[in-house]
């Protein structure tokens, strides 16, 4: 898609409409996830859709975006957009990117969302964060990927040769960097899967990266095909690092890939993070899933860039259309993750539901900054772009 005017998908949805070709998949997020949650398991859409305590901040992460408007200008030439963007030694052909999802794997009908998702980003171009957390092990992830970018997304266990053995497999894969998430090592309160006792984890889901590795295979009595319970408990005793800082040399160490901390959202930290020598940090409060009563991600963003000082700085937490995309850049995001509405295309319309999902968010930022007269990320991030509406 490189080259191509995002927003040309309308017309191909509008030419297809003409030959009474209308749209399989819905266009807007609310339909979208309300026919998702009538295809998915109840379980695996409480893990999906649900959030932290009575999911208040879960609901402020999508809210805080209508409290920012875009100023419209006039006569400035915006005919042709260009949304490419400079990241970590890369070039994308626009600032989006699939944000990591552990279970996306079994959103899918096949059961293998992980390679589906790799699929969709390699047809979009646009790149991926694979999660620790997959059905299919990181190298056959990679695989479908092509020639667009993945990154891998590092869930660090306790057992540091373990995280080296991760880490080593990415960059043998061909990633292009390694995002190390940070709020993760225990999990939030959540309501919806504590009331169906719902761990897809704990029920041996999702842990093909663990079961692959021969590090965590040497940890085991027997191999995790012979006693998969006992795979299950060994994971779980691993699984959680609460990390300090006095790790990070270490996890620097790794790899002479990009490295990316996520869940940065203090301004303190992303200087200490960036003072250790990270490569780029993502603000982020894990959507909602993690901890309720908590900051809106979008709110911290702010303060995320000007601490930052030039590193890239990754976003998400409540992207749901090519709107939010447009604001958060213009707030400073080097580049937009979305996340639940590409779990739902995805459970919809395997592959290709996830493509429309990108599409769609592409093609609505693309025209967003046509109309408002915005025909560069440049342009969009000046300083009088972007207007609170309310507070």
């Amino acid at each position: 898609m490189t080259g191509q005017q995002f927003g040309d998908y309308q017309n191909e949805i509008y030419f297809d409409a003409l030959f009474g070709r209308l749209p399989k998949l819905p266009m807007a997020f609310a339909e979208l996830a309300a026919r998702a949650e009538a295809a998915l398991p109840p379980t695996l859409l409480s893990y999906v859709a649900g959030g932290a305590g009575d999911e208040r901040t879960q609901r402020a992460n999508a809210a805080a975006f209508d409290r920012w408007g875009l100023v419209p200008r006039m006569m400035v030439s915006a005919a042709r957009r260009d949304l490419s963007v400079d990241l970590l030694g890369m070039r994308w052909p626009a600032p989006l990117f699939l944000a990591p999802i552990g279970v996306i794997g079994l959103c899918a009908q096949d059961g293998h969302g992980d390679l589906a998702a790799a699929r969709a980003a390699a047809r979009t171009g646009v790149p991926m964060v694979a999660s620790t957390l997959s059905v299919d092990p990181l190298e056959q992830v990679a695989a479908q990927l092509g020639d667009t970018p993945g990154l891998f997304q590092l869930y660090t266990p306790t057992d540091r040769a373990l995280a080296e053995s991760l880490v080593r497999r990415a960059e043998e894969a061909g990633y292009r960097g390694i995002v190390v998430t940070l709020d993760t090592w225990v999990t939030g309160w959540r309501p919806r899967d504590l009331a169906t006792g719902n761990f897809p984890q704990l029920r041996g889901h999702c842990l093909a990266n663990y079961t692959s590795d021969p590090v965590f295979r040497a940890r085991l009595a027997k191999a995790p095909e012979e006693d998969p319970g006992a795979a299950v408990l060994e994971w779980a005793g691993v699984f959680g690092n609460p990390l300090t800082w006095a790790d990070l040399p270490w996890l620097r160490s790794l790899t002479e890939l990009p490295l990316i901390l996520k869940g940065l959202c203090h301004p303190e930290d992303v200087r200490r993070a960036r003072d250790g020598g990270v490569d780029g940090v993502y603000c982020s409060n894990h959507g909602g899933r993690q901890a309720n009563g908590g900051l809106p991600a979008l709110d911290a963003l702010p303060g995320v860039v000007e601490a930052a000082d030039g590193l890239p700085v990754l976003f998400d937490s409540g992207v749901r259309s090519g709107a939010d995309v447009v604001k958060a850049l213009a707030l400073g995001a080097t580049a937009v993750g979305v996340g639940r509405p590409y779990a739902y295309g995805l459970a919809l319309g395997g592959e290709d539901g996830v493509v429309h999902v990108l599409r769609s968010l592409l093609a609505e930022a693309d025209l967003i900054m046509a109309v408002d007269g915005y025909p560069t990320l440049a342009d969009l991030r000046a300083e009088d772009a972007l207007r609170r509406v309310w507070s």
